[in-house]
């Protein structure tokens, strides 16, 4: 008897898309810099020879360059009052640096993250950068192992613990990256009130990689929750079929010996108070069938009795 007709090609192709996916996603916004972006409210430079552009106009004297006096000791004087007085500079941040606009050039500035945080929050900084880490290393994990699912198809039983593992590590990352992505909330808030002066933001929102990190994780539980489906439906495919199975083949058996099989696996599949079996439970059980029937009938070969037995290997 054939054990697996059909394989749920589709599903485990799905599984294996939707993991590839969140991997990409959450890879992608860990190395980023746009987890939350903004303004910073930081006041207008001085107007100069290099700065034209968002600075503070200061006239001059015609005389000035004739005067013996230091430009230190010059006092200058600017009409602008309230917000002019200030200029709005843009900035990103993400789990390792924040940039943001300079006001002397094109160019942006950048400064660790960490060092920006409260020291009293970089503990649980460092602690969502371990989670996400952990988070990506078990999603690799899950991807490699639903592809040699996929392809070691010599073994169904094998394969079966593999498509378990593979969602077993695909829901504690999924928990790993959640948790991740919250503590990092967190830390941003309250370095948001409690960090340094020169770079408490305006106004902020999240970026495009803070959302990033979410399709990700929505990613990783739809992968879990696929490849759980396949190992359901496959562990009862199994048991349907190894019944159907032997039902047929005791059709042309002896009246006893129908009698006595039909009971052993009648115990087996009735209800008990430990969890459900396994596949390589159930093998060891048609195994342990097999030995109970030539004890009872010596003389009587096992193919006649219980057809074709499972001819793969336990993995």
């Amino acid at each position: 008897m054939e054990l697996l007709k059909v394989l749920p090609w589709r599903r485990a192709f799905l599984a294996v898309i939707l993991n590839l996916l969140a991997l990409s996603l959450s890879t992608t916004a860990l190395l980023g810099s746009y987890w939350c972006t903004g303004t910073q409210k930081v006041p207008k430079p001085l107007c100069g020879k290099s700065k034209a552009t968002k600075c503070i106009g200061v006239p001059m004297p015609p005389d000035a360059g004739a005067s013996n006096a230091s430009s230190q000791d010059v006092v200058h004087y600017s009409w602008e009052t309230g917000d002019d007085r200030f200029a709005f500079r843009y900035f990103h941040t993400g789990m390792w640096l924040s940039c943001e606009e300079s006001m002397e050039g094109p160019e942006e500035k950048c400064r660790s993250f960490i060092e920006l945080s409260p020291p009293a929050e970089r503990g649980i900084l460092w602690l969502s950068l371990g989670s996400e880490m952990l988070y990506i290393s078990l999603l690799l994990i899950s991807f490699i192992l639903l592809m040699v699912e996929m392809l070691h198809t010599g073994n169904p039983v094998c394969g079966l613990k593999l498509n378990a593992f593979a969602a077993v590590s695909s829901v504690l990352s999924g928990l790993l990256g959640m948790v991740a992505h919250m503590m990092y909330t967190q830390v941003f808030q309250a370095t948001v009130n409690l960090g340094p002066e020169d770079w408490r933001p305006h106004s902020w929102e999240y970026g495009w990689a803070f959302y990033m990190a979410w399709a990700s994780f929505t990613c990783c539980m739809a992968s879990a929750v696929t490849t759980l489906n396949t190992y359901t439906k496959t562990v009862l495919e199994f048991k349907r079929n190894h019944i159907k199975g032997y039902e047929a083949s005791f059709k042309d058996q002896p009246q006893h010996q129908q009698y006595f099989i039909q009971q052993q696996i009648s115990s087996y599949y009735e209800p008990r108070d430990k969890p459900l079996h396994s596949v390589s439970e159930g093998v060891d059980f048609y195994s342990e069938l097999q030995q109970k029937v030539l004890q009872r009938e010596p003389e009587l070969e096992l193919d006649e009795v219980l057809g074709q037995t499972i001819g793969e290997d336990r993995c």
